[in-house]
């Protein structure tokens, strides 16, 4: 999959940088309505995997080099970590990056930011969504979460470690740079938050996991995926953020969408359409 063009949005130029594909059995797919309509879901999307792009993204404006998520390095073999080649092939070496907005913590989304023993990018600071990094820091959360579920505690721990006081944790709503805004989309993870990019007239919102299955769940916004840490919020998050995103005009994108896309109203149900 080739990288696009970058587009610009109030201060910034935003290129999207793609990773890898992730990919998982069907079985992994969830419906809040029940087996039924799980079964109707599956039979729609008609293939026994899901292949699932997976992207972070590169900001250039006037405060330098921003990212927003950072992929997965090396963590998950070398069908990923593409979005660091895209970034040497643009002349940005790991020292230039002056700051990763995260999504969640979550591990294609945060295990970029590691080299082994050492912060990824050395000169970055790394702003993570204050419930997200309060959770995943949390043990007697982690106590209560599944095994399986628990990697963003891992995650946590070792950014803490490796980055020290260059972690710094954002409120919902706040700007974080100028023209840049966090706009909380918890369900997926209990902090995931989105990143509002631009000014009134043309933004871009980055929804980090809001949908994983942009087709699927867009028109049926009740479809999701055993990763979901709380699969009833994360149904609301996604009916909320696509119909505000279509009410606004936002062009959106995310974790795993592929290209830049707006979002059309269909009825009780929406579409996402090349921007």
């Amino acid at each position: 999959m080739d990288q696009q063009a970058p587009r610009r949005f109030g201060r910034y130029d935003v290129s999207i940088l793609h990773d890898g594909f992730y990919e998982a059995p069907i079985d992994v797919l969830t419906h809040a309505s029940g087996p039924a309509a799980r079964e109707r879901a599956i039979k729609a999307w008609g293939r026994p995997t899901l292949r699932i792009v997976v992207n972070c993204f590169l900001l250039r404006g006037p405060d330098g080099i921003t990212l927003v998520d950072a992929g997965t390095g090396t963590s998950w073999g070398a069908a990923y970590g593409h979005a660091r080649t895209a970034l040497d092939a643009m002349g940005i070496a790991r020292g230039d990056v002056d700051r990763v907005l995260i999504t969640h913590l979550h591990g294609d989304h945060a295990l970029g930011l590691f080299d082994g023993n050492e912060p990824y990018f050395p000169n970055a600071q790394v702003l993570v969504p204050e419930a997200d990094l309060s959770f995943f820091t949390d043990e007697a959360k982690r106590d209560q979460t599944p095994e399986n579920r628990r990697g963003g505690f891992a995650i946590a721990a070792t950014l803490q470690r490796l980055y020290g006081g260059r972690v710094e944790a954002i409120a919902g709503l706040e700007d974080v740079l100028p023209g840049i805004r966090m706009i909380p989309l918890p369900g997926h993870t209990h902090g995931q938050s989105g990143y509002l990019i631009g000014d009134d007239a043309h933004s871009l919102l980055i929804w980090g996991d809001a949908l994983h299955l942009e087709t699927l769940q867009a028109s049926d916004p009740d479809v999701g995926l055993v990763f979901d840490l709380d699969g009833a919020t994360a149904v609301k998050t996604r009916r909320d953020i696509l119909a505000r995103a279509s009410h606004e005009g936002w062009i959106v994108t995310g974790g795993h969408v592929e290209g830049f896309k707006t979002v059309r109203n269909v009825g009780n149900a929406f579409e996402l359409v090349a921007a």
